[in-house]
C-alpha cells in the first residue's frame, strides 16, 4: 500500500475538516492526523499544534491544485495560513486579531449551517455560546462588584440582568454587524436569521468565547470592557437596572401629542421552555413602530418600545 503524502497543514481543526470538506466535493479523499489531543472544541491549543491532511500519491496533484484555487491569503515565506478570510471586517470592528482565526468561524456558526454539512466536519457554536454567557456573566458582575460597591445584592443582580439580556446583547451585535458574518443554514436565511436578537445575541456570546480561547481571559474582558462602556455610564446615570424605563419614556411622548396610549402585542415565541424567546411589537393607532425579542415579555417590550422611540425622534 503507498504511501499517504501530506498535502496541506494547518494550526486548526476547523480549518483542516472545511478543507477536508473541499477536497471530499471534489471526490479526494483525505485523511486527519494531528499530535495534539483533540478537546470537546474542534480546536488547537494555543497554536502549538499541527493538523496535516494526506491523501493517496495518485490524488496528490490534483488535491493541491484544489486547494491551491481557493488560496487568498498568504503568510510569511508563502504559507497558507486561511483557504479564506471573510471575517477580516468583524476583526477590525472587535478590535481583536485572531490568531486562530478558525475560532471566528466556529463562533460564527448557527446550528442550521452544521446540520446542513453533509461532510460532518462543521461544528455549531453552542458550547461555544454557553462558555461565553459565562465569561460575559463573570466580568460584567465584577465590574459591578468594583465600581458600584453601594449597591446591593438586589440592585447589582437587576442591572446584570439588563446588561445581559438579549436585547442588549443583540443591540451591541448589531452595532459590530455581526449579522453580516453568521454563517447560517440555507432556512434560517430565507427566515431573516441575520436579523433576529436571538441568533445575534448568541453569537456575540459565542464571540466573547472564541476571544478567550485564542487569546485569554484578559483579552476577553478588555472586549466586554470595552462594548459595554456606555452601558456603564447609563448605570451611573440611571441607577440599578443600567438604562432609563423605555415603555415610561415612549408613553410620555405620545401623551405630549395627545396620543392614544400605545399598545404592545405578543406576536410570537420561540426556543424550549427553558430558553424561550418572546418577540413583541408596540402598536400605535394601528401602526407597527417597534418590534423586539427578548427572554421575557418584559424584556421585549422594553426593547421594542426603544425602537419605537427612536422612530419618534427621527
Amino acid at each position: 500500500m503507498s504511501e499517504l503524502v501530506v498535502i496541506f497543514r494547518t494550526q486548526s481543526d476547523i480549518e483542516a475538516q472545511i478543507v477536508r470538506g473541499l477536497l471530499e466535493t471534489h471526490g479526494v479523499m483525505s485523511v486527519v492526523s494531528s499530535a495534539v489531543p483533540h478537546s470537546i472544541f474542534p480546536l488547537s491549543v494555543d497554536g502549538l499544534g499541527e493538523v496535516r491532511l494526506a491523501v493517496h500519491p495518485a490524488q496528490a496533484e490534483e488535491a493541491t491544485r484544489i486547494i491551491e484555487s481557493h488560496r487568498t491569503e498568504l503568510g510569511d515565506g508563502g504559507q497558507l495560513v486561511r483557504i479564506r478570510d471573510e471575517f477580516e471586517a468583524l476583526q477590525q470592528a472587535i478590535g481583536y486579531r485572531f490568531r486562530d482565526r478558525g475560532l471566528v468561524e466556529h463562533a460564527m456558526t448557527h446550528t442550521s449551517r452544521a446540520n446542513e454539512d453533509v461532510s460532518g466536519g462543521v461544528v455549531d457554536n453552542e458550547s461555544l455560546e454557553f462558555l461565553g454567557d459565562a465569561i460575559l456573566g463573570f466580568v460584567i458582575a465584577d465590574v459591578l462588584f468594583r465600581e458600584f460597591p453601594a449597591f446591593d445584592e438586589g440592585e447589582k443582580s437587576k442591572t446584570k440582568a439588563s446588561l445581559v439580556s438579549t436585547a442588549t446583547l443583540a443591540r451591541l451585535a448589531e452595532r459590530l454587524n455581526l449579522g453580516e458574518h453568521m454563517l447560517l443554514g440555507r432556512g434560517e436565511e430565507k427566515t431573516g436569521g441575520r436579523r433576529k436578537q436571538a441568533l445575534l445575541a448568541d453569537s456575540y456570546e459565542a464571540l466573547i468565547a472564541a476571544i478567550y480561547l485564542d487569546g485569554g481571559v484578559e483579552h476577553a474582558r478588555a472586549f466586554i470592557v470595552r462594548e459595554f462602556a456606555s452601558a456603564f455610564a447609563d448605570v451611573h446615570r440611571h441607577g440599578a437596572g443600567g438604562a432609563q424605563d423605555y415603555k415610561s419614556a415612549l408613553q410620555e411622548v405620545v401623551q405630549a401629542r395627545d396620543l392614544p396610549l400605545p399598545e404592545y402585542r405578543l406576536v410570537g415565541t420561540e426556543g424550549p421552555d427553558h430558553r424561550k424567546q418572546f418577540t413583541v411589537a408596540v402598536v400605535l393607532q394601528g401602526e407597527v413602530l417597534g418590534e423586539a425579542t427578548g427572554a421575557s415579555k418584559k424584556e421585549a417590550e422594553q426593547e421594542a418600545a426603544r425602537v419605537a422611540l427612536e422612530k419618534t425622534e427621527n
